[in-house]
């Protein structure tokens, strides 16, 4: 008697297209929603928000690829308008023309940076997580700062658009750690 046949669907690159679709698709949604979690600081037009942290959380979970797709998909959903940036400043293709330009043009690289890493290290650690999302963390603060300094100056980007964030970013790092642990990412 032979073995009924079945759908190899989860074998079949239309499949594993669709699983890695819906993936991304979902994570740039899970990215903008979190873009309202965040707190205008009075001294800055920069915010100190979610998103940066967990982008470059999803990144070790979804790798460079995805991580780089997720994140494009976000912008471009906040290019077209969508609400999923962090100010209640509207959304739109004008809005990476802005102060905050740069931190949004950063998150790209840093989540491909970060996923890269991520990817390739020898064993899923916490100094190897945390050395990947502190590399996607300098490569934001570099285009946001850099960017920010053709409005302010390069000192006074540093002093708005860096050293306010540096603490919550190390607290916000550290609790990305122990969701890393908790999801079991991090081997011991």
């Amino acid at each position: 008697m032979s073995q009924p046949k079945t759908l190899a669907l989860e074998a079949s690159p239309v499949a594993a297209f669709i699983k890695n679709a819906l993936i991304v698709v979902s994570a740039s949604i899970l990215i903008g929603l979190f873009g309202k979690v965040s707190i205008p600081l009075p001294f800055t037009p920069v915010p100190m928000s979610t998103q940066s942290s967990l982008i470059l959380l999803l990144s070790i979970f979804l790798g460079a690829k995805r991580a780089f797709a997720a994140t494009f998909l976000f912008l471009a959903q906040g290019a077209f308008g969508l609400p999923v940036f962090s100010t209640a400043a509207p959304a739109g293709l004008a809005y990476f023309f802005g102060a905050t330009g740069g931190y949004l043009i950063g998150y790209l690289p840093a989540s491909f940076i970060t996923g890269y890493f991520a990817e390739n290290f020898k064993s899923k650690t916490i100094s190897g997580a945390l050395v990947a999302m502190t590399l996607g963390n300098l490569v934001i603060f570099l285009f946001g700062s850099a960017y920010l300094s053709t409005f302010v100056g390069i000192k006074k980007a540093f002093l708005l658009g860096v050293a306010p964030f540096i603490v919550g970013d190390i607290l916000k790092t550290i609790a990305s750690l122990k969701i890393l642990q908790w999801a079991g990412w991090i081997r011991r």
